[in-house]
């Protein structure tokens, strides 16, 4: 079977994690720190925390800005279900709007019309790897005094107007899960340029602990309090390692992606589909090649589907919106929101993309993928 995606692990990045495991400190040393200060050149940004996955950088942005039982953040139902989730954890209701069809990002427009006095955060996600309309909602969120946050688990190392994102919204989050844009095994960032966000960031992947502005005097230097609830979220120095070797990567992966996205749209162009886009002024992070059937052919979608599996093509499909799982029709969200989102799911296949993927695997999925359409 070859896999939507998968991790590109070489040796050297094996032999940086026995390096570590060699060492003195295999959880919170010095690869940590190492770690984040990459990530934050890479961003652009003062700071950058690392987290035990993706879900609680999610968690900790929303826990850095203070959001509350009551309060409403908007965001998108083409997602996959952390990004609300993360929210609803802290009581905060999540406003699902619709999508953009081209790129599948959030409607900058739909999120506007959506702001109530209630509305504390705007929840973007890069769909696919291809920026959300960062600038416009920056601007949204400015005007109302709200604070963006931007889900780019699909997205480092894509650009926006020659700037990097994680250096676009309040907080940026990121995931170093397998099939992201590096591995570290499981993990997280938030990169910011808000010295409060950072500190709140770091209190609450350690249980809501500090070690300076005690509330209490401080009898030693072992003193620490905790001041907040907060989890237990930490990366690890191993983790950091192999997320660090990986880094240095980032450059050469994305250009392997661009390379076979290309090859994808030279052989798919006269399919009845519509293939991933790339906006002017953007670099595409091409984490997933989400195509979309036109016509008769989206309603076939989940025949297509399962003619690939059998093929030994392991597609897949993002993402079910949020809003049609059970857990948020208990809490009385409804099928019809967002019908522009809910179109896209209805025909999207995602292709197989990663660096590894070879020209004769690639050539497999574009003669079985043709195929359907004879």
């Amino acid at each position: 079977m070859i896999p939507y995606a998968r991790q590109t692990l070489e040796e050297d990045d094996i032999q940086a994690v026995v390096n570590v495991l060699r060492s003195d400190l295999v959880t919170q040393g010095p690869k940590v720190e190492e770690f984040e200060r990459a990530l934050a050149k890479r961003a652009g940004t003062k700071h950058a925390v690392a987290f035990s996955h993706g879900t609680a950088a999610l968690m900790g942005s929303f826990f850095a800005m203070g959001i509350k039982p009551g309060d409403e953040f908007i965001t998108t139902p083409l997602t996959f279900c952390a990004t609300s989730n993360a929210g609803l954890w802290f009581g905060a209701k999540p406003v699902f709007v619709d999508i953009e069809e081209d790129t599948g990002t959030i409607d900058p427009s739909a999120v506007e019309a959506a702001i109530t006095s209630k509305t504390k955060a705007i929840v973007a996600v890069d769909y696919g790897g291809h920026p959300a309309d960062l600038t416009r909602l920056r601007e949204i969120a400015k005007k109302h005094n709200l604070v963006l946050i931007d889900d780019a688990m699909h997205a480092l190392g894509a650009t926006l107007d020659g700037k990097p994102v994680g250096s676009l919204a309040d907080m940026t989050t990121f995931s170093f899960h397998p099939v992201k844009p590096i591995c570290a095994g499981e993990g997280g960032a938030v990169t910011t340029d808000n010295d409060e966000y950072a500190r709140r960031l770091r209190a609450f992947r350690l249980h809501g602990i500090v070690k300076e502005d005690f509330v209490n005097p401080s009898p030693g230097a072992w003193y620490y309090e905790m001041q907040e609830l907060g989890l237990n979220a930490k990366l690890t120095d191993i983790q950091s390692a192999l997320g660090l070797s990986q880094l240095g990567k980032l450059d050469r992966f994305l250009e392997a992606r661009e390379r076979l996205a290309m090859r994808y749209h030279g052989a798919l162009a006269g399919l009845p589909v519509h293939l991933p886009v790339t906006r002017p002024g953007v670099r595409h992070g091409l984490h997933l090649f989400a195509v979309r059937l036109t016509g008769e052919w989206a309603s076939k979608r989940d025949e297509l589907f399962t003619k690939l599996r059998e093929a030994g093509i392991g597609v897949q499909v993002h993402y079910i919106p949020v809003h049609h799982h059970p857990y948020y029709q208990k809490l009385g969200y409804m099928k019809g929101e967002c019908p522009k989102a809910e179109a896209f799911f209805a025909s999207e296949i995602s292709l197989p993309l990663f660096p590894s993927l070879s020209d004769a695997d690639q050539d497999k999925v574009i003669n079985e993928f043709t195929k359907l359409f004879s």
